[in-house]
């Protein structure tokens, strides 16, 4: 589904990514790890087009990334969250999640502005769509509540919501268990892997929490100062020197 071939980002004198290169698999689920200023966001930011790749080759379903315009991403296909909560405050929790859904439809600039009854019935089914999206996640307590003021556990599962409704098949979750409490990411590593399933999602998540990415992907990348120091199964990561030199140091 996804093709990384040769990444390369540099900001100035700095190289975020150096030559990354890594496979994914349709309904893959991918951990992406590494000590803090590794390159792991700016990957996403890469696939994501809100950084422009200074070389390499990057595919999605054969489709260049590199060449598609950044509003245009989401609608091939691909959707994700955000290390730094990007909802807005003020918007109830139901209005966050059909910003995501509002990719889907397809009323113009004029019939929008008239509102035309085709756009009526649009964003009605739209709004069905997102209630019972909310109720899959368990938000629908919370539906008509400002985001403003909520706990950051349900702020973390808006932002899925929000996310998933534009229906993606490759979903990109950026540091999605962090200030969560234990049970909470023993929650939603489950809730992930169901909607993995009911879903057909292909997942890339930057985490860094271990215990959620060993026991949640099926292969990890590690990286370190830009460059990829490891891929493999969850035991072989683990179990890989180079890996445990970037998190715990060497004796030298």
């Amino acid at each position: 589904m996804l093709e990384v071939s040769g990444l390369t980002v540099r900001f100035g004198g700095i190289t975020a990514l150096n030559s990354v290169g890594f496979t994914v698999g349709a309904r893959q689920m991918v951990g992406l790890i590494g000590p803090n200023g590794a390159g792991k966001t700016t990957l996403f930011n890469c696939l994501t087009r809100r950084y422009q790749a200074d070389e390499g080759i990057v595919r999605f379903e054969g489709t260049d990334l590199l060449l598609v315009p950044p509003a245009s991403v989401v609608s091939l296909g691909i959707a994700r969250t955000f290390q730094n909560l990007g909802l807005f405050a003020e918007m109830s929790v139901c209005d966050n999640v059909l910003v995501g859904a509002h990719i889907r439809a397809h009323a113009g600039f004029v019939s929008a502005g008239l509102r035309l009854p085709s756009v009526r019935r649009e964003e009605a089914r739209l709004r069905i769509e997102v209630e019972a999206l909310l109720e899959r996640l368990d938000l629908s307590d919370v539906a008509e509540h400002p985001a403003a003021g909520l706990p950051f556990g349900t702020l973390k599962r808006i932002e899925l919501a929000r996310a998933l409704a534009a229906a993606p098949r490759l979903l990109l979750l950026d540091e999605p268990c962090n200030g969560l409490s234990h049970s909470e990411v023993r929650e939603f590593a489950a809730l992930l892997r169901e909607l993995r399933e009911e879903r057909d999602l292909t997942v890339i998540v930057v985490e860094h929490h271990m215990g959620f990415v060993m026991g949640t992907c099926d292969r990890v990348i590690c990286l370190e100062f830009g460059r990829k120091i490891a891929e493999g199964t969850p035991a072989q990561v683990q179990n890989n020197q180079a890996v445990r030199d970037a998190y715990l140091g060497t004796s030298t």
